[in-house]
């Protein structure tokens, strides 16, 4: 099929008389002629990745390249390093499937009209059929990875199974999990483009593990990346490829006002592909927590989150501060009590040493009792019961997970 699109491009660029390059509906490059003469950035950055930028897509989209029917000019972009270009959009039957592009720095080109070559025609046919086998092929590895984080042991032995005997995987063996969030500003959620970004950086870190090595799965909320766990030669570690993820996020959402910020999470490894539901659960609420406080970094380990593991757990249950001691809850809803919340904290954080609470708050261990016993009248607890001390630090990070405790802030 490939072979069929490639002859089909170099006619192309042969007929106009300049290179071409032919993109699928979601602005993934599919093949291209050969690139002499005039280029950009854009073109050299999307045949290298296969994929352009999300600004430039988002940049190209609201100039109505995915409603045209006719050859399309686009402006040049000088903060993208962008060219001026024409763009011919691909459709069966009305169906958009593609675009060809050519740049057209000097203006000098002529309107295009492939479909009085046949050229076209060819084209549509064949970018329908690359699309039909691809789509099938997607939605068969897609089912087949949703199907391996399901809930039964037999179905997920099935579809490792399945993965196997279908080559979408080479061997099984241990792997781990990592899952990545886009955090919106605000009470936005991540749109559309943001997804795409998501994906793009999926599919990079997925070519760095090996093809036949990985698999990913684009979720509503968060993108899921199964690794082996094993480096190999010119394949990272678990961590390390989690770090390279954020990175690759980074870059590819930095533009997207729709996106504040990025985590990725790390589940603990499995020994067999059937097993790595396990450790996605773990990457799944290690993002989450990342979601909820800065503070601990854009990559998240489960194994690094202490009493957060629990409370992460507890949380699926409903679980409220109120629950873990009433008198937090009291003091929480308290007006200006975020001094007393933070003195608290911090005399839990050091085991109860009231010496080393004041050497870190700069306090005068006059002002510090003063604030323990406000502390203790407002919630109604007893600071020297080792119980009471457990359940107000377990209540603390409760809040802060929840955020009805943002100390940072």
């Amino acid at each position: 099929m490939r072979g069929e699109l490639q002859r089909i491009v170099d006619a192309v660029a042969a007929h106009v008389g300049r290179p071409a390059l032919i993109e699928d509906r979601r602005q993934r490059v599919v093949v291209y002629s050969e690139q002499n003469g005039l280029t950009d950035e854009v073109r050299r950055a999307s045949i290298l990745r296969r994929q352009n930028a999300p600004e430039v897509v988002a940049w190209l989209r609201d100039l109505g390249i995915a409603e045209a029917r006719q050859p399309v000019r686009t402006p040049a972009r000088p903060e993208l390093d962008l060219l001026p270009r024409l763009c011919v959009p691909v459709r069966h039957h009305d169906l958009l499937l593609g675009f060809v592009w050519f740049i057209d720095a000097d203006g000098t080109m002529t309107d295009v009209d492939l479909a009085a070559t046949g050229l076209l025609k060819e084209l549509s046919l064949a970018l329908y059929r690359e699309n039909l086998l691809g789509e099938l092929a997607a939605q068969s590895e897609t089912e087949a990875a949703r199907t391996l984080l399901a809930d039964s042991p037999d179905t997920r032995d099935q579809a490792a199974r399945a993965l196997l005997e279908a080559g979408m995987i080479g061997a099984d063996g241990p792997r781990t999990a990592l899952v990545a969030r886009l955090v919106g500003s605000g009470e936005r959620q991540p749109d559309e483009l943001a997804r795409i970004a998501l994906e793009q950086s999926l599919v990079a870190a997925r070519r760095r593990a090996g093809t036949r090595e990985a698999l990913h799965l684009v979720r509503h909320d968060h993108g899921v990346l199964l690794l082996p766990a094993e480096p190999a030669a010119g394949r990272p570690a678990p961590e390390a490829a989690a770090r390279h993820l954020d990175e690759d996020l980074q870059h590819v959402t930095r533009s997207l006002g729709s996106v504040q910020r990025t985590v990725v999470g790390v589940g603990q490894t499995r020994p067999r592909l059937a097993d790595v539901v396990e450790s996605y659960a773990e990457a799944l609420h290690a993002a989450r927590v990342g979601a909820q406080l800065p503070a601990l970094g854009r990559v998240v380990l489960w194994s690094g989150l202490g009493s957060y593991r629990v409370l992460a757990r507890l949380g699926d249950q409903q679980l409220t501060v109120a629950d873990v001691h009433p008198g937090l809850a009291r003091l929480l809803a308290a007006p200006g009590s975020q001094v007393l919340l933070a003195t608290l904290e911090r005399y839990l954080d050091q085991a109860g040493n009231a010496h080393a609470t004041a050497a870190e708050l700069r306090l005068h261990r006059t002002t510090l009792y003063y604030r323990l016993q406000r502390i203790e009248e407002i919630a109604g607890t007893d600071l020297k019961s080792g119980d009471e001390r457990l359940c107000l630090h377990l209540g603390l990070k409760l809040a802060r997970l929840t955020g009805q405790h943002r100390p940072d802030e």
